[in-house]
């Protein structure tokens, strides 16, 4: 079994996919997944949709987001949320961190099982509502193309972990 601090380590933007199906089973495993994740007062305030029409993803690439990963990936996550469902407090929007935090378990579990991902969040929202029969009071939060990588880019810089932790206060500088 794999390390999770390997898997994030080894999770990439991945925009270049094979043409090869993936088992309806291990997609409903990215859901389950994501299922599981923790959320404002278990308000679990998502819906997924899973598409995998080739004219549908069609659809969703001219939506925006990288066009080739949007039509060569055999699967199109698209991540609602019912934004009244979740919490609001001190002028944020719980239902974005319940998002991401499902959207991540399901992102991780696709590297787990050696499927690249790319988390679109720049798109046409009401193209995407509109080619899915999303209704009007529900969020399109990401969406997710998800396949086969056909790349393996490299690591991209992060902060070191002295950067970005302070101990029993704040202590970093001013970037």
């Amino acid at each position: 079994m794999a390390d999770l601090l390997d898997i994030i380590a080894r999770r990439r933007s991945i925009r270049r996919m094979k043409d090869r199906p993936i088992p309806p089973d291990v997609i409903e495993r990215l859901f389950e997944a994501a299922r599981l994740a923790p959320s404002w007062a278990n308000s679990q305030c998502w819906d997924f949709i899973a598409v995998t029409d080739p004219e549908k993803r069609a659809r969703l690439a001219r939506a925006g987001g990288p066009k080739a990963a949007m039509q060569a990936a055999p699967l199109v996550v698209v991540a609602c949320a019912r934004p009244q469902a979740s919490g609001h407090r001190n002028e944020l929007d719980y239902f974005m961190l319940d998002m991401g935090i499902a959207i991540e378990h399901l992102v991780l579990e696709a590297t787990a099982l050696g499927l690249g991902t790319c988390w679109v969040g720049w798109f046409d929202e009401d193209v995407v509502k509109e080619t899915l029969d999303i209704p009007a009071d529900v969020r399109v939060v990401a969406l997710v193309p998800v396949g086969y990588p056909d790349e393996d880019p490299p690591a991209r810089a992060r902060r070191s972990l002295a950067e970005i932790l302070s101990w029993n206060g704040w202590q970093h500088k001013s970037p």
